[in-house]
């Protein structure tokens, strides 16, 4: 296994599954739970190098895919919202990648998010006014919904 110094830390790489604008995780999961555990108990990594680079490998994969998304989208500027949103780490790289495409990133105050659930009712509210209701009977719910396949009536 390669180690990698960054930051005055250890870097261990890890799997890393972007596609265009979808990232997968199940991947980098499986690798923490099972190589992670050996490298631990190996005395190759400590559990605090292997968190660093979790968040390392997982911001990265955001920054890259909120990266495509500003140039397919011509955009200048980029908001971060949402309990992730308030990590120090995440803003610290998404700035480094709007300061290099000359836009600029935007994070929400953390009073504001710590919890997507509000935004999940907003969009909720807004689909209630514009479309008609959907009994229970015919919804369903899947951790796989591609949001970019969510018609959105309101817009």
């Amino acid at each position: 296994m390669e180690v990698l110094a960054k930051q005055g830390r250890t870097y261990l790489p890890l799997p890393y599954a972007v596609k265009g604008m979808d990232v997968s995780f199940s991947g980098i999961l499986t690798y923490m739970e099972q190589e992670g555990v050996k490298l631990v108990r190996a005395g190759e990594a400590t559990p605090a190098d292997l968190c660093h680079s979790l968040q390392e490998t997982v911001f990265a994969m955001l920054v890259e895919i909120t990266e495509r998304a500003m140039a397919h989208c011509g955009q200048k500027q980029v908001l971060i919202v949402g309990g992730v949103a308030c990590n120090k780490r995440l803003q610290e790289m998404m700035a480094l990648m709007a300061e290099a495409r000359g836009a600029a990133v935007c994070a929400m105050d953390s009073r504001y998010c710590i919890d997507n659930g509000a935004m999940i009712a907003v969009a909720g509210l807004f689909q209630h006014g514009f479309a008609p209701p959907e009994p229970v009977s015919g919804t369903w719910c899947t951790q796989r919904y591609r949001t970019d396949a969510v018609e959105t009536t309101w817009r």
